[in-house]
């Protein structure tokens, strides 16, 4: 039985931190809640692009990605200026799916994370603007997110994206590692995207792998029940347990348990792990999400995974969004770049372990 109490509790400098910010706003309607904080988002990034000079170390290109349903996606693609795609040279690709609940995010806001991933992992970065509630309820992210794979490795064929179709990587935060985890874990049991080379890793920040009506059979592996992380970090900031809650119901999933492993990866039975591809994670220690973000590492280190799995202990779901006010938001970024690194570096699979530094 697992027991994550160790991981429990603030960090001295998340404390500090605390102390210092405004309450979060109250009684905003959704809308009021999206424009907003994407608002706040897209600013940060356009910061961050011109303070740390990004717009010249990346090449920016936007494309509109077709959909099964007639539709299409936004998307962006960020190529490091230091590589020239001469003598047929191809570039690693990681697709990147942003956070925010499948309610929050857009293109721009994924413009710093993107371009420092290109530049740091000498990769082709791919952002999927995949379509949020409330417009667009489940399944939509999902088959947006495998519709934009389907269409990337069309790129690929073709040359108009100089990538390596054997070498691309998929990842997320939050959100976005849920549908990751969903779609690499579905194409590695042979449910979807069969034409189309294995994903070569998955970077998982943050993760949910689990609908909170399915979550039973995880919540059983924990030594104490009571003690778990749903419980535990219910109050907990930035993602308290009734926010979680929130952008779960605004997915209006009709019946979660018939969904399966598409909308509940991390109910995965051993033998159905098997197999998958080198896997980061990076997971928070004042987070409701924290237990099924260990336990999925632990199912998949468990069962011959190479796994890499970083604990964050004492911060809250999604502290990035603070950057220096935060030293371990130097280490988050070396999590995700380093991680897609060695996910492409062929490792070997090691008993679970959980790196703190």
């Amino acid at each position: 039985m697992a027991d994550f109490s160790v991981y429990s509790g603030p960090s001295a400098e998340w404390v500090a931190l605390a102390a210092t910010l405004p309450p979060p706003p109250e009684n905003q309607t959704i809308e009021e809640k999206k424009r907003v904080t994407n608002a706040l988002r897209e600013a940060s990034a356009a910061k961050d692009m011109q303070e740390e000079g990004l717009h010249d170390l990346v090449t920016l290109a936007d494309h509109s990605i077709p959909t099964r349903d007639k539709s299409a996606v936004e998307a962006r693609t960020y190529t490091p200026k230091s590589f020239s795609p001469s003598d047929g040279a191809l570039l690693p690709v990681y697709i990147h799916l942003h956070g925010g609940g499948f309610l929050l995010g857009t293109l721009s806001s994924e413009d710093a994370i993107c371009s420092r991933i290109a530049v740091n992992a000498n990769v082709i970065v791919l952002n999927v603007n995949y379509r949020h509630t409330p417009e667009f309820v489940y399944p939509t992210a999902w088959n947006d997110t495998e519709d934009a794979t389907l269409w990337l490795h069309s790129q690929l064929s073709s040359g108009t994206i100089p990538g390596d179709p054997n070498k691309v990587v998929m990842g997320g935060i939050s959100a976005g590692a849920w549908l990751t985890s969903s779609v690499v874990l579905r194409q590695s049991i042979g449910e979807i995207l069969t034409d189309i080379p294995k994903l070569a890793g998955q970077v998982l920040m943050i993760p949910c792998v689990s609908h909170q009506d399915c979550y039973a059979p995880q919540r059983a592996k924990l030594k104490d029940e009571r003690a778990c992380s749903f419980i535990e970090n219910a109050d907990a900031p930035i993602l308290p347990a009734k926010i979680a809650r929130l952008f779960t119901d605004l997915l209006k999933v009709e019946d979660p348990e018939a969904e399966g492993l598409k909308i509940s990866p991390g109910n995965a039975k051993p033998e159905q792990v098997k197999g998958l591809p080198p896997s980061v994670l990076g997971i928070t220690g004042l987070d409701p999400l924290r237990d099924q973000g260990l336990l999925y590492g632990m199912l998949l280190a468990d069962n011959g995974v190479p796994t890499d799995v970083h604990f964050f202990h004492g911060l809250p779901h999604g502290f990035r969004r603070y950057g220096n006010k935060l030293s371990e938001s130097k280490r988050w970024d070396r999590v995700m770049e380093q991680g897609i690194k060695w996910a492409l570096s062929n490792p070997e699979a090691t008993p679970f372990n959980v790196k703190l530094e």
